[in-house]
């Protein structure tokens, strides 16, 4: 394929989404410097600015809510919804007319996530739209935006046109990498690889510390990438080896989905300006609640980011006639954010804890899958040591957890130096307990940025400039396999597990399974049972497991489908088969019968919602 003039990093985050570039030259010279685009984007109704951030939220207004042609952009007029800083702005107000954690939404399997659904818990007055059409939108709008700028002169010069490396948390299945990528279809990319996230945040280190990252990094370093933004937390491994000589960086393990991140912070918050409301006789409904978690989300990052701040008012819209204004009003300190934050989700505690699981109601409201546990350093701790198998020990010898030598933070929660200080003192108790040496911090990032600014300059690596990390696919896969054995009333034949995708397989590479051909039911409906481990490294193609319920592997969702077969219904034809790695990340199972023309595909990213 051609290469193209741009190489664009996009990185569509749960609460800010950016887009950073480089212009290859064209023939010109190189100019090899990753950039950040700032982005046009309503602030106010009627109000364009630029700004290097978009809000990853979208605004459904109401027919009276906001003044007739007060959506208006220069590259149109037509638009019935707003996204960006006028949305976040405009959802504290309204919240039941806010799409707010539509990535998080995104990876939800225990909803339809091409349905309708946001604003979650809206009412039947409220147009809504799905986890993928949310996505596609501020992925439109970045388009546009760029299409606005970069190419009003030159067609070839469109976003879509161009090479773009858009990135998801390192601990996206399948599912959700496939909707990702049918969102950026939606908004007419056609060039698109993804990327996660923990990796682009470590290249944009490697882009701001050009050739001085190899005395940053020896032989034998374990850098733990620890990523906390608005509605997620992820955590990587990459280690540091030699090759000819030359250092050369491979992803080690990646950790599980968490949500748990800004979100629950500044809800966190919400519930104590409410208890202070509370005690002076104000009762507020679930709507000013709602209100009162983005008034203090707002409120939040003005205290972390700006110096001069040192206390805020948050007011959220009054019930009754008899208050003054129609609001009601208290007060947040930034002693108050850092204790509320500190306290209640960086606690203390030792490198053998783990999170806890709470006893849930019987009965519950659907909604997004929370960690239970909003301590984030038992998270780590559980990271670090359920790694230390797939990390090849590396730790010493005895250690119980992975013994990291470096930190990179990233996310908007990690800004914050008081917490990044919170975690590596923690980090290095455990490692001095364990006889370690203690982590050093990498700096040189800017922790909103990196990630878009990283995915750019992972397209500059992919064309031979750089050093890449290697990884491939963050878990290993395997296909369920019905034993062949005499029917038992009552019970069905055990399933075995056979790894058809090992961990760390590389894009755009594919492999035969070895060993014996397998029957294939085709022309009825059948059920193809899919697993995964993020922690089964050993594993090679062809490892068939016996039992595996309690050797680190998880089930997906199966799929079910009938393939079409020129034989009788219900035949079962022998195949061999063959798995492969798409250049987006996805998993292909091609069966292969004894004919050259018989071959089936079974995507692992097609499954029944």
């Amino acid at each position: 394929m051609e290469a193209t003039r741009y190489v664009v990093g996009i990185d569509l985050g749960t609460t800010n989404s950016a887009l950073a570039w480089v212009d290859t030259g064209a023939g010109a010279g190189q100019n090899t410097r990753v950039q950040v685009m700032a982005i046009p984007q309503l602030v106010h109704p009627g109000e364009v600015q630029e700004r290097q951030l978009l809000p990853s939220f979208a605004y459904l207004p109401g027919s009276q809510d906001l003044p007739a042609g007060s959506l208006k952009l220069a590259w149109t007029s037509a638009q019935d919804y707003a996204v960006g800083e006028l949305a976040r702005l405009q959802g504290a107000l309204v919240p039941r007319r806010l799409v707010a954690s539509a990535k998080s939404w995104l990876c939800h399997g225990g909803v339809d996530r091409k349905a309708a659904i946001l604003p979650w818990g809206s009412g039947d007055d409220v147009a809504k739209i799905s986890p993928v059409e949310a996505s596609t939108r501020y992925l439109a709008h970045l388009r546009d935006a760029w299409n606005h700028r970069m190419a009003r002169d030159a067609t070839a010069h469109r976003l879509e046109l161009q090479e773009v490396y858009l990135t998801v948390p390192a601990s996206f299945d399948a599912v959700a990498r496939d909707l990702t990528m049918q969102a950026a279809a939606a908004a007419g990319l056609e060039r698109v690889t993804l990327l996660e996230e923990p990796q682009a945040a470590f290249y944009a280190w490697l882009d701001a510390m050009g050739d001085a990252w190899r005395k940053e990094v020896r032989v034998g370093d374990v850098i733990f990438v620890c990523d906390i933004g608005g509605g997620t937390t992820d955590f990587s491994l990459i280690g540091a080896g030699e090759e000819g000589g030359n250092l050369t960086l491979q992803r080690l393990a990646v950790g599980e989905h968490i949500l748990l991140g800004g979100d629950n912070m500044d809800l966190a918050l919400a519930h104590s300006v409410k208890a202070k409301l509370e005690a002076k006789g104000n009762h507020l409904d679930m709507g000013q609640t709602l209100s009162l978690w983005h008034a203090c989300r707002m409120a939040k990052e003005r205290l972390l980011s700006e110096p001069e701040c040192e206390r805020l008012p948050v007011t959220v819209a009054g019930r009754g006639s008899r208050l003054v204004g129609g609001t009601l009003q208290a007060e947040l300190s930034r002693d108050e954010v850092m204790k509320e934050i500190l306290g209640g989700f960086f606690p203390a505690c030792g490198a053998e804890d783990r999170p806890s699981a709470q006893r849930r109601a019987g009965f519950q409201e659907l909604g997004l899958p929370y960690a239970s546990d909003p301590a984030v350093p038992k998270h780590i701790a559980r990271f670090l040591g359920e790694s230390l198998k797939a990390s090849e020990g590396r730790g010493r010898k005895g250690s119980s957890f992975v013994h990291p030598t470096a930190v990179l933070f990233n996310g908007g929660v990690l800004k914050s130096p008081s917490i990044q200080l919170q975690i590596v003192e923690l980090l290095n108790r455990w490692l001095k307990a364990e006889g370690g040496k203690p982590a050093r911090v990498l700096k040189g990032v800017d922790l909103d940025l990196a990630v878009g600014r990283g995915a750019a300059h992972y397209g500059l690596v992919r064309r031979g400039t750089g050093v890449r990390i290697r990884g491939g696919t963050a878990r290993a896969y395997y296909v369920g396999v019905e034993t062949a054995m005499p029917a038992v009333p009552g019970k069905r034949p055990p399933i075995k597990a056979l790894c058809v995708v090992p961990f760390g397989m590389e894009e755009g590479s594919e492999a035969d399974v070895p060993g014996p051909e397998f029957g294939l039911v085709v022309g009825e409906p059948a059920e193809f049972r899919f697993l995964s481990s993020t922690t089964r490294r050993g594993d090679q193609v062809g490892t068939l497991l016996e039992t595996w319920e309690e050797e680190g592997i998880e089930e997906l969702s199966p799929l079910e489908t009938v393939l079409k077969g020129t034989g009788q219904e219900g035949s079962v034809l022998p195949v061999r088969l063959r798995s492969r790695v798409t250049e987006v990340g996805t998993l292909e199972l091609w069966c292969v019968g004894r004919e050259r023309s018989a071959r089936w595909k079974l995507e692992f990213n097609v499954r029944a919602e």
